[in-house]
């Protein structure tokens, strides 16, 4: 009869351990890594001296804010503020009900187990593109800031 209570204990150790997922686990399944945003690679890849804002405006959108320099030329700029959130719990159990027959008398053995956890996890991604237009509206030059944290 030990023999099966460690057993029953053993194997709802071994299933609430299962269904434990950690916080980045369950960010990496959640979050968006789609092509559409401002990044500093898209900006490495695409955004070229010569461009016209049109381009620019295709590759990255609309900017947050448009000024001019001091010779009143265009600069637009892209300020992207990120926070991915994740939090998580799990929890999983099990219960069992062993009988055991021998000889006139009848016995049993009844178990259960469980666990829960839960993990959280929050970052930030900053991410600062300056586009500086020439007098003809092409890109003269540009610059970027990324940050995580």
């Amino acid at each position: 009869m030990q023999t099966n209570r460690i057993a029953a204990i053993v194997l709802a150790s071994a299933t609430a351990l299962a269904g434990c997922q950690s916080a980045p686990e369950h960010k990496a399944q959640v979050q968006d890594n789609s092509t559409d945003r401002v990044s500093a690679g898209k900006v490495q890849r695409e955004i070229r001296v010569g461009m016209s804002g049109a381009e620019v405006a295709q590759v990255l959108g609309s900017p947050n804010i448009v000024t001019t320099d001091e010779e009143r030329r265009e600069v637009w700029i892209y300020d992207r503020i990120a926070t991915d959130r994740a939090y998580s719990t799990s929890s999983g159990g099990i219960s069992a009900l062993i009988l055991g027959f021998g000889g006139s008398a009848a016995g049993g053995v009844g178990g259960s187990a469980s666990s829960s956890a839960g993990a959280a996890s929050t970052s930030q991604r900053a991410l600062t593109v300056i586009i500086k237009f020439d007098i003809e509206k092409k890109v003269r030059d540009f610059a970027y800031h990324q940050s995580t944290f």
